[in-house]
């Protein structure tokens, strides 16, 4: 892989994992494609949320930025890597996802039981 590309490995395993993630999301039509306005403002909110806890964690002094070849190195704020935003991105839109396929899968159950 060229020396120029190394550095967006990361980012693009994360996009990457997170179009799968929308495939299964339209696949079955559980959060994204459901809903795009509420699903929005949950990932807005969600993302905002550990946004803001990522920076309290900085501000302590927890968190920070680790290094490697496989980062960009673009840095949004100190200590706040591009990646981290994609990556709390598709942790609350996993979550979701993962939220609302099990529900879909209890009620499928429940009702094949009920019959």
């Amino acid at each position: 892989m060229p020396e120029a590309l190394i550095g967006f490995v990361y980012l693009a395993g994360l996009i990457l994992s997170l179009g799968g993630m929308l495939l299964i999301d339209h696949r079955f039509s559980l959060f994204v494609f459901s809903n795009p306005m509420r699903a929005a403002a949950v990932l807005v909110i969600g993302v905002a949320f550990f946004l803001l806890w990522d920076a309290g964690g900085i501000a302590l002094g927890i968190f920070f930025q680790g290094t490697g070849p496989y980062m960009t190195g673009v840095v949004l704020a100190p200590e706040l890597p591009l990646e981290e935003v994609v990556f709390l991105t598709f942790l609350c839109h996993l979550t979701m996802v993962l939220t609302l396929g099990a529900h879909r899968l209890l009620q499928h159950r429940r009702s094949a039981w009920a019959n």
